[in-house]
């Protein structure tokens, strides 16, 4: 178990998921923007451009490394390979912050390109902590873990998630990066209140709040189903949950996600002046 005292060096202000094509933009200007995410699978390799402009941004922002490769939830061993490769770019880039999702996305030697929910169990607890605890010791560091969108309820589960996220935080000292749009989705999903869910939510171990866009479909009983697709603004529901959040945990590194159909720089700063806005307030 890793002591949970590493000092975390994000700002409690907005910051945004970095994307190349924004690169002049960020390094030219200055405005409200506090710190920058990337995802970590973007750069682990050894040079080129990526690297580069990624060590000059470093010079000017605080960065967090979000990974989205480790498969912390996964019934087998944690890739090797893919945490050496994670910890040389830890080594290298001294990041403000590392963070991880509660979810696994591989079974045996195969790779899915998703993000798949776990049964929240007593064997899955003692699974995922472990994991957490091999990365935290690999990379030095304190791992942030990331509560998941979920689409449908396993009938297994012998806890609700803030109780299983709560005892992971008590085992392993990890914190937790707490992800409101992720909160309004799974929320609307399972007919359950977001505001509850802050409510019981391990508030004292987060390190990172996130925000994204989601999308709207409907199942087949035509009730509302949200999914968790990072390629919209953040709808005035979850600014309100947001509001809500901040209200119990005062300002925090608060991130804007927009990974898909990324719109212009200007769509995403005034995005970064609302998420600004509501830490003023908090």
């Amino acid at each position: 178990m890793l002591d949970a005292t590493h000092d975390n060096r994000l700002p409690p202000r907005a910051g945004v998921g970095y994307k190349p094509q924004h690169y002049m933009d960020i390094i030219q200007g200055s405005g409200l923007l506090g710190w920058l995410e990337v995802h970590a699978e973007n750069y682990m390799g050894n040079g080129g451009r990526p690297i580069e402009q990624l060590r000059q941004l470093s010079k000017k922002f605080p960065i967090s490394v979000h990974g989205v490769g480790l498969s912390i939830g996964a019934e087998g061993d944690l890739d090797p390979d893919h945490l050496a490769r994670l910890k040389h770019l830890c080594d290298w880039l001294n990041p403000a912050s590392f963070s991880e999702h509660l979810a696994w996305s591989t079974h045996d030697s195969h790779f899915l390109n998703d993000l798949l929910p776990l049964p929240y169990t007593a064997q899955t607890l003692t699974r995922v902590a472990d994991h957490i605890d091999q990365v935290q010791e690999v990379l030095g560091r304190q791992m942030l873990l990331e509560n998941p969108s979920s689409y449908l309820a396993f009938a297994e589960s012998e806890m609700d998630e803030t109780a299983f996220l709560s005892e992971i935080v008590k085992r392993t000292g990890c914190g937790l990066l707490l992800d409101v749009n992720n909160v309004f989705v799974s929320a609307t999903n399972l007919r359950t209140s977001p505001q509850a869910y802050i409510d019981a939510f391990p508030l004292h171990a987060v390190g990172e709040i996130h925000l994204g866009g989601h999308d709207q479909d409907y199942n087949e009983t035509g009730a509302p189903l949200l999914i968790d697709s990072h390629g919209k603004a953040v709808v005035d529901p979850v600014w309100a949950l947001l509001d809500y959040t901040l209200a119990k945990t005062g300002p925090k590194p608060l991130l804007i996600e927009w990974d898909n159909d990324v719109p212009e720089w200007s769509v995403l700063a005034a995005e970064i002046a609302r998420a600004d806005s509501a830490l003023v307030r908090a």
